[in-house]
């Protein structure tokens, strides 16, 4: 007996969704972190800070963090930050800490380059020299940023009119950037005009964002809202993002130096989150992705005043992967392009990266979308040696003033998508569904579903 295409599709979607709220990424979320009392609390005010805007606080800031260190093993301790205004350079976190921002209290960073360190590339990069970012952490364990809706402000023009001018010798700092950490939580904040990046956790396990308000001028160039980078395990959530550039970026490493890390991102929950971003994507997928991307539960977005809604980018000589990803539940207003994979953007680290490191794209489910002032509703454009596949449509309703869809190199299949899609979209359900297990469903199952 022949089962209607619209059944097949309600079976699958169920258990898609079964599955994946039995699997450790739509789970994450729910595990929040613990905040359980600091035995020990300092103020800043202690190491002879002073809120006025102009006194460079580095040194209180660094002082206080090294008197903190003593407490580690003693259930750590909070850096208490009072209302004011802290100009600092860059400074260190360490373990066991929560460092808390009183309402009222911004943390400023000095716009002065000398106040700022070089450091080496990150070994999944492999490329000269950037600046410390603001806040650092590596190696770490059991970290809260928080506060009473304190604020980050990152000052960041200056920075912004040195890159468009070509002045800097080094890549910019980010706000906050963690390396190798784990359970590591940054909530009720407010971050204001990075110098490039918001958030940055790198090669981290167990990352819990939520409830952050992150803020950039609509001119602020190539501007990130939370970048989760080779790292796993992460959670952002009931958050609000409008920057210059991509919203949320998840990234693992570029060309041969990702590829050798081989550290993907994977097990990322991200769910009920307002963004914009006028120059670049609400949720974008590489380019940067050598390591891999995988096991991705996106939901309950709206996706305003923006270039892209969801992009997948990535280039020939990136190897790596993106597959196991589902974005469901999309609400899109005066988006340029609604749906984006490509397979031709990017540049290179260096001139050694290998052409024939091709990428795979495939496992890619988008459902129940909506959209309003839509330009262009999809562009897909693989790679011809290694074309982007299983890329699933369902429940997708756009008001585009083009009712094209551009498709090259792809395969996949779509049901109830309007305007209708390109031919390659519209294949049959087994290219979704058919064969390989999805994290250890029976074999019954497997006939029916592949991830």
């Amino acid at each position: 007996m022949k089962i209607p295409v619209a059944l097949v599709w309600l079976l699958a979607f169920t258990n898609v969704l079964l599955i994946r709220g039995e699997s450790n990424d739509a789970t994450i979320c729910k595990d929040h972190f613990m905040l359980d009392p600091r035995p020990h609390s300092v103020s800043i005010l202690e190491f002879g800070a002073v809120g006025d805007g102009k006194y460079l606080n580095t040194l209180a800031f660094q002082n206080a963090i090294f008197y903190l260190k003593s407490f580690a093993d003693k259930g750590g301790a909070q850096l208490y930050v009072p209302p004011g205004k802290w100009l600092t350079g860059s400074f260190n976190l360490t373990s066991h800490l929560t460092l808390f921002l009183e309402k009222g209290a911004t943390i400023l960073a000095s716009p002065d380059q000398s106040h700022w360190d070089t450091v080496s590339s990150l070994p999944s990069y492999g490329r000269g020299k950037r600046y410390r970012s603001l806040i650092n952490g590596d190696n770490l364990l059991d970290v809260v940023i928080t506060g009473d809706n304190g604020t980050f402000d990152g000052q960041g023009a200056v920075w912004w009119e040195w890159f468009e001018s070509g002045t800097l010798n080094y890549s910019r700092p980010h706000i906050i950037e963690l390396v190798s950490s784990k359970n590591i939580l940054i909530s009720n904040l407010t971050f204001l005009n990075a110098p490039s990046v918001n958030i940055h956790p790198v090669y981290c396990s167990h990352v819990h964002i939520r409830k952050v308000l992150i803020e950039t001028t609509v001119d602020s160039p190539y501007v990130l809202g939370v970048v989760p980078d080779s790292s796993d395990n992460v959670c952002i959530e009931d958050s609000t993002i409008n920057v210059g550039h991509d919203t949320i970026s998840l990234k693992s490493g570029w060309d041969q130096y990702g590829i050798n890390y081989n550290r993907p991102t994977t097990n990322v929950h991200l769910r009920n989150l307002s963004l914009k971003s006028p120059t670049g994507a609400g949720i974008s997928f590489g380019s940067e992705m050598s390591g891999g991307i995988s096991d991705v539960t996106v939901e309950l977005l709206t996706i305003q005043s923006s270039h892209v809604g969801v992009a997948f980018r990535t280039t020939r000589g990136r190897g790596g992967y993106i597959r196991n990803i589902t974005i469901s539940d999309v609400i899109l207003s005066r988006v340029d392009t609604a749906i984006v994979a490509d397979g031709h953007t990017g540049s290179h680290a260096d001139d050694k990266y290998d052409r024939d490191a091709l990428p795979v794209v495939t496992r890619v489910l988008m459902r129940n979308f909506t959209g309003e002032g839509i330009g262009l509703a999809g562009k897909f454009t693989g790679i011809g040696e290694s074309p982007f596949t299983s890329i699933c449509l369902s429940d997708i309703h756009l008001q585009t003033s083009s009712e094209s869809w551009v498709c090259s190199n792809v395969s996949g299949f779509s049901d109830d998508v309007s305007p209708e899609p390109c031919q390659e979209l519209m294949s049959s359900p087994s290219s979704c569904f058919a064969g390989g297990g999805i994290y250890g469903v029976d074999t019954a199952a497997r006939g029916y579903y592949s991830w």
